[in-house]
């Protein structure tokens, strides 16, 4: 929620937004990384030092070396992914697991003499992307997802398709071209509905020139992933976990319609063309792996970090900062880097973060300090949460209705905001039980929360997949979550006597 929809969010709260710059190298932060999000991935050597990888070639290529001025822009915006990422995740068997696929694909490459570093990032969204000179990341959700290595080694060739084929740059590059035509257009067209179309116009072909290199790297990356002797059905299989994974995140059907303004073509499309490229490359009896790395990421931690607190179904709990609420029936919690949001069916959005309010400071003071557009005087007062003092406030802007809370914990202070475009009686409601249920958590609750952790088992004589998504904690819809973990599809269940994934507790 920002200015256009009538909060302004300041300090600690601000939602940092990437901005194009003039020139190519103001555009990486907008442009490089939006590669492949919740896409593929890469790594590097099985010479692993902490949890960056290094993958160099063995002998010398006629291959170029990248170019210095790629590396330099990966090096100053490397702290930055880390910051942005919740750090490196250290686990030195999903190292191994990554590293034993490199060496593989660097040398099956097109590219057998290019260096990569790749990093694991310490975060459960699935997502991987690269940057110029070889810096490619991934993140443990991504490797959670994973059922093989030839999985994992289709990410990896297609971020390093990307990578050799220098797709940022052109990207960036027609970026910075678009932008010019745009305001050339913008200065010239008087009539308003003429430059909207040349802007949506320049848009479309922007999108899709992103969307082609998406395929591109996928039919590079399967190439590469047939040549080192993998599956070459490995990337269609991820791609479909992907898919699942995203219709179970959203409840929504699979065949959803295509965001023709994405930067990504849509799944479907790219399952499509990664089977075709499979078939295509003939009959191959080409390495998966499973056992082997499932024994690799057996153990590996899933869903948030301690250090940012966990989603226990509709419940948020953070042990270091000694709190805990729970959002209504029919909310999804998210918990990010800089905030947790939920959202409901309904169209309501919640947001929770900490406010910048000053130890002993005035809460009533804080909500009319003019960081609330189109604040309601009359709605502001204090109330006693849980024990706890707290300040409620009501908005409206821009269509939007809003409800504000700020409470007292020790010497934070933290908010909550609720937005929606239909204010209904059901919306004040969730406000209010969402507030209601703020509390500080007991020395024993703080003590005994743990991380979830993937743990793998063979499947017994009588496990269904309903069983086996039993054992798990509170979790949104397990059975759902259990299956798209293992590679199934709607209703199927696990065969007798395989290794299956389950999340437990600690």
């Amino acid at each position: 929620m920002g200015e256009k929809t009538g909060i302004r969010m300041s300090g600690s709260a601000e939602v940092s937004r990437a901005r194009v710059g003039r020139v190519v190298t103001a555009l990486i932060a907008a442009v490089f990384l939006s590669g492949c999000s919740a896409s593929m991935w890469g790594s590097a050597d099985e010479n692993v030092t902490a949890n960056q990888l290094m993958a160099t070639p063995a002998v010398d290529s006629a291959v170029p070396k990248p170019d210095p001025r790629e590396v330099a822009i990966a090096e100053r915006e490397h702290p930055k992914i880390l910051a942005s990422f919740g750090g490196t995740y250290e686990d030195p068997e999903a190292e191994i697991a990554i590293a034993r696929a490199v060496g593989r694909l660097v040398a099956a490459s097109d590219s057998p003499g290019r260096s990569y570093r790749v990093t694991i990032l310490n975060s459960p969204a699935i997502n991987a992307f690269a940057l110029p000179g070889g810096y490619v990341y991934v993140t443990r959700g991504l490797l959670a997802l994973a059922n093989d290595t030839s999985e994992v080694a289709a990410v990896i060739a297609h971020e390093m398709a990307h990578v050799t084929a220098r797709h940022a740059f052109a990207r960036a590059e027609r970026a910075e071209a678009a932008a010019v035509a745009t305001r050339v257009v913008q200065d010239i067209v008087q009539d308003p509905a003429v430059a909207r179309m040349a802007l949506a116009s320049t848009q479309m072909s922007l999108a899709r020139f992103s969307q082609v290199q998406e395929l591109q790297a996928d039919a590079v990356g399967i190439a590469t992933l047939v040549r080192a002797g993998y599956d070459p059905f490995a990337a269609a299989r991820f791609l479909t976990s992907m898919q699942r994974y995203a219709s179970y995140k959203t409840a929504a059907r699979d065949d959803a319609g295509a965001d023709f303004l994405s930067s990504h073509p849509s799944t479907p499309e790219r399952i499509v063309q990664a089977s075709a490229v499979a078939e295509a490359a003939g009959p191959t009896e080409g390495v998966r792996d499973k056992e082997a790395y499932l024994a690799r990421v057996d153990g590996l931690m899933f869903g948030d970090d301690p250090v940012e607190g966990y989603v226990r179904g509709r419940e948020f709990l953070h042990a270091k900062l000694g709190l805990g609420f729970t959002v209504p029936a029919g909310f999804q919690l998210e918990n990010t880097a800089r905030a947790v949001l939920a959202t409901d069916r309904g169209g309501t959005a919640m947001r929770f973060d900490g406010a910048e309010v000053k130890a002993g400071g005035d809460l009533v003071g804080y909500l009319t300090s003019g960081w609330i557009n189109g604040l309601d005087p009359a709605s502001v007062r204090t109330i006693s949460l849980n024990g706890l003092p707290a300040a409620v406030a009501s908005a409206s802007a821009r269509g939007y209705a809003y409800r504000i809370a700020v409470v007292r914990l020790g010497e934070q202070t933290f908010r909550f905001l609720f937005a929606t475009k239909a204010p209904t009686p059901a919306f004040d409601q969730a406000f209010v039980d969402t507030v209601g249920s703020f509390r500080s958590l007991s020395a024993d609750e703080k003590t005994g929360l743990k991380p979830m952790r993937i743990r793998v088992v063979t499947v017994r004589p009588g496990e269904t997949a309903e069983v086996l998504a039993s054992r798990m904690p509170p979790l949104e819809r397990p059975v759902d979550l259990f299956r798209v973990f293992n590679g199934l599809g709607p209703g199927q269940q696990p065969v007798v006597g395989s290794k299956v994934k389950i999340v437990t507790d600690g």
